[in-house]
C-alpha cells in the first residue's frame, strides 16, 4: 500500500468546487492518500467511523450484509465520489462496508477534521446538506425499485445504471467490468437468476455480452422493463 501526504489531488466532487481556498488548503495538509489493491476492505459495517474518503481513481462498492453469505450492494462508487459520510451523526458507526473492486487511489480525512471544516465553512455545510438530501432521495427510489420491480426490471435497471455511471468504450461496451455476482447483488437477486436473465436479454436483442463485458443494444426495451 502506497501512502502519500500533502500532495495536491483534484477532487472532482462538490467539496473541491465549493469549499473555500483556505478549506482546500487545510484538506491538503490533513489528508492521506493511499492506493488499495482489489479486494481491500476500507471499512466494515459496525466499525467506528474514522472519517471521510475521496475516491480519486478506481471503483469501490458500498454494501450491507443480506442474510447468510449474501450481501446487498447499495452503490458502485467511481472517481470523484466521496464515501464514509453514512457513518456521521449521533451514532458514529459505519452502517455499511466499503470494498475495493479494482485498484483504487483514495484520499482520507478524519471525522474530527471534517466536522471542524463544516463548522468553519458555511457554504460547504449547506451543499453537504443538499448532497445528503439528494442521496436520500436516490436511496428511497432504489428501495422502491427493489420492492416493486420484478427481477428482469431490476437487472435491466442495473445495466442502464452501469452505462450511465461509467460510460462506454469506443466499441460501445460498458467501460467498467464488474463480476456478475456483484451485479446480481446490486439487483437484489442470485447469480443463477442474474445469469438466466442476461441470457434472455441477449436472445431478445436488448444487450450483447462478451465475458464480463456488456453492450446495450436496445435502450427502449431495457427501459420498458424498468417501468413500475
Amino acid at each position: 500500500m502506497e501512502v502519500k501526504q500533502n500532495e495536491r489531488d483534484f477532487y472532482d466532487c462538490f467539496i473541491d468546487k465549493l469549499a473555500s481556498k483556505a478549506g482546500l488548503d487545510k484538506i491538503d495538509r490533513e489528508k492521506q492518500t493511499q492506493t488499495f489493491r482489489k479486494g481491500a476492505v476500507i471499512f466494515r459495517e459496525g466499525e467506528a467511523t474514522k472519517g471521510i474518503y475521496f475516491l480519486l481513481a478506481g471503483c469501490v462498492k458500498i454494501h450491507k450484509e443480506w442474510g447468510k453469505d449474501k450481501e446487498l450492494i447499495l452503490q458502485f462508487n467511481k472517481s470523484g465520489d466521496i464515501f464514509g459520510y453514512r457513518g456521521m451523526g449521533d451514532e458514529t458507526i459505519y452502517p455499511i462496508t466499503a470494498t475495493v473492486l479494482v485498484e483504487s487511489t483514495i484520499a482520507f480525512i478524519s471525522l474530527a477534521f471534517f466536522n471542524k471544516l463544516l463548522l468553519e465553512d458555511h457554504t460547504l455545510t449547506l451543499h453537504f446538506l443538499k448532497f445528503h438530501l439528494n442521496e436520500l432521495r436516490i436511496a428511497e427510489k432504489r428501495m422502491r425499485d427493489l420492492a416493486l420491480m420484478d427481477v428482469k426490471g431490476r437487472i435491466a435497471d442495473t445495466l442502464l445504471m452501469l452505462q450511465s455511471r461509467f460510460g462506454v468504450e469506443e466499441d460501445g461496451f460498458i467501460r467498467m467490468k464488474l463480476k456478475r455476482l456483484d451485479l446480481a447483488y446490486y439487483a437484489g437477486t442470485t447469480y443463477e437468476t442474474f445469469f438466466r436473465t442476461i441470457v434472455d436479454l441477449s436472445k431478445e436483442g436488448a444487450i450483447l455480452t462478451e465475458g464480463k463485458n456488456f453492450k446495450i443494444i436496445n435502450f427502449q426495451l431495457l427501459e420498458s422493463y424498468c417501468r413500475i
